[in-house]
Order: structure tokens, then C-alpha cells, then sequence
């Protein structure tokens, strides 16, 4: 027990509750990306099944994993066509960015319901009641990696889509050329994860905005619900 709960970024018995909360938000993100695009006009996902919200469609079992013993993983990547949009670069960028603003949206919501739990009294952390707990931990775990994913996905890093929005603003011969260090992405980005000092030095400061956007939430879901 006290050699898994050392690999892990959690507590064994909180396990459960991160995976949901993972499962959820990989699930959201991806459907968001996929639905976009055919909406746009690109049936390539449409094809692929990745217009769904079932998980089974869009988790990557080693992302997973990844995010379960380190704090940070992915999802299977939506495959989109471009040039299937009547504006290519201008439809590319939405796409590349509703899916982050799809984990903001469901952190933003998983807040307002924690916070309209503590109010109605089936959210009491105090009471002991294992339900309460439960709800509590799920609600907390699905806010906070939202917010993560948020920030995590807007790092220009292929193939995360802060870097696709990059590559869409960026001129042809730009383009080009970030698309040459493509191949090289997973290992420069389980480099930057796993050394502490480029972690630090790199992720430190995005990540260190996950806490001021949470307390942000949290005061607009006590004004919304009256609490």
C-alpha cells in the first residue's frame, strides 16, 4: 500500500475520484474538438466515432496513467482536416480552443454545484458522512483539473492545441518549420515533466495561475447561488 501510494499523485483510496474526474474531462475535452470540426464541415472525426461522449472513444490509457503517477497526461488527439473548413486557419483556431474553454466551462460548473451542495447541506464535509465525502472529493478533483487542463492545453508544445492556435496564426514558412520539431514533441515534453528544474522553470508559472482561477470560480459561484 505505501509503494503505490508513493507513485501516485494521490492517495490510493482518492484514486477513484481522480480517475472519474479524469475520465469526465478527457471526454469533454476531446467530444468538444471533434463536434467542432464536424460542425465546421470536417467529417473526419464524424467517421472516426469521436463525435461521442462515450470515454472509451478518447482516453489513451498511457496518458492516463501518465497523469495518475506525475500530475500531467493527455487524451487520443482529435484527427482534423483543415481543409475541410471554408476558413481553414480562422475555424482551425476555434476548434483548437474550445477544448481547453470546454474544461474551464466544466470547472466553472463543477464549482457551481459544489457550492449549491453546500448550501442545500448534501455536500456537508463536516458531517462525516461518506456520501459527503465522496461528493466532495469527485466535485473537488473535477474543478481542479479542469483548471490544470485548461492551462495544460494552452502551452504551445505540440500536439497540445496552444500550439495549434500558434501554428494557425503563425506565417507558411513558420509553419514549416514548427512542423519539422513535430517528431521530437513527446520527448521534449516528458523531458520539461519529469526534470524538476525545467518543470519549474517552464510549467511552474502557468500552473502557478490554477489557484487564483479557482478562487475566482468559487466567488462567482457563491454570488450566483446566494451563498
Amino acid at each position: 500500500m505505501d509503494f503505490l501510494n508513493s507513485l501516485l499523485v494521490v492517495k490510493l483510496e482518492l484514486l477513484p475520484f481522480l480517475v472519474l474526474s479524469l475520465l469526465i474531462s478527457f471526454t469533454v475535452h476531446e467530444f468538444a474538438h471533434a463536434y467542432s470540426a464536424w460542425k465546421f464541415g470536417d467529417p473526419t472525426a464524424k467517421m472516426l466515432g469521436r463525435v461521442s461522449l462515450n470515454p472509451t472513444k478518447h482516453i489513451d490509457f498511457l496518458g492516463m496513467l501518465l497523469f495518475v503517477i506525475a500530475g500531467f497526461g493527455w487524451a487520443r488527439p482529435v484527427p482534423v482536416n483543415r481543409d475541410n473548413f471554408k476558413k481553414p486557419r480562422a475555424m482551425g483556431i476555434v476548434v483548437s480552443a474550445v477544448g481547453p474553454l470546454s474544461n474551464l466551462l466544466l470547472a466553472f460548473i463543477g464549482t457551481l454545484v459544489l457550492h449549491l451542495g453546500f448550501k442545500l447541506g448534501f455536500v456537508d464535509v463536516g458531517s462525516g458522512n461518506r456520501i459527503h465525502l465522496a461528493l466532495f472529493y469527485f466535485f473537488s478533483f473535477l474543478i481542479s483539473n479542469n483548471v490544470l487542463l485548461f492551462l495544460f492545453n494552452l502551452i504551445p508544445l505540440p500536439p497540445l492545441d496552444g500550439y495549434r492556435i500558434v501554428e494557425d496564426l503563425a506565417p507558411a514558412h513558420v509553419r514549416s518549420r514548427l512542423q519539422q520539431i513535430e517528431q521530437w514533441s513527446i520527448f521534449i515534453f516528458l523531458i520539461i515533466v519529469f526534470i524538476p528544474v525545467l518543470r519549474d522553470k517552464t510549467l511552474g508559472p502557468l500552473f502557478s495561475l490554477i489557484q487564483p482561477i479557482m478562487r475566482e470560480m468559487s466567488r462567482a459561484a457563491m454570488f450566483i447561488v446566494g451563498s
